[in-house]
């Protein structure tokens, strides 16, 4: 079984649940709602899961090996570390686009003075030339 496509639907800084993850296989089906936690030894995924009456959770899908889980973990973390990377670059860029965008405004007005004061230098020269 082949893991075609990882997908980070949710992110959160807060708490210990740091992503909601859905994985698809082979190309024809997928698992939502796998969890990346923040563990006291690391981070791990959670496989999703339903509450029994006894107030129990089991797994409603999950690794039939150890082989596969570690697979799949490995995936699903490294695929959450991509995201987080590019999260905190998305967060740093736009300090930088606010600057070349007012860098960029003051060029525009800076040019613009510069054209009014040649239109006027401009005017100037044919009222001269008029006289």
């Amino acid at each position: 079984m082949e893991i075609s496509n990882i997908t980070i639907r949710k992110m959160s800084s807060e708490g210990r649940m740091k992503a909601i993850v859905s994985v698809t296989f082979d190309d024809d089906f997928v698992v939502h709602d796998i969890k990346v936690i923040e563990g006291t030894n690391g981070y791990f995924i959670a496989m999703p899961s339903r509450k029994t009456q006894d107030g129990e959770f089991k797994d409603i899908v999950h690794p039939i090996n150890s082989g596969f889980r570690e697979v799949l973990s490995t995936a699903v973390l490294d695929k959450y570390w991509e995201a987080v990377e590019q999260a905190e670059a998305e967060m740093a860029a736009p300090e930088f686009e606010e600057d070349e965008e007012e860098e960029s405004e003051d060029d525009e007005e800076e040019e613009s003075e510069d054209d009014e004061e040649e239109e006027l230098e401009e005017d100037d020269e044919e009222d001269i030339d008029e006289e």
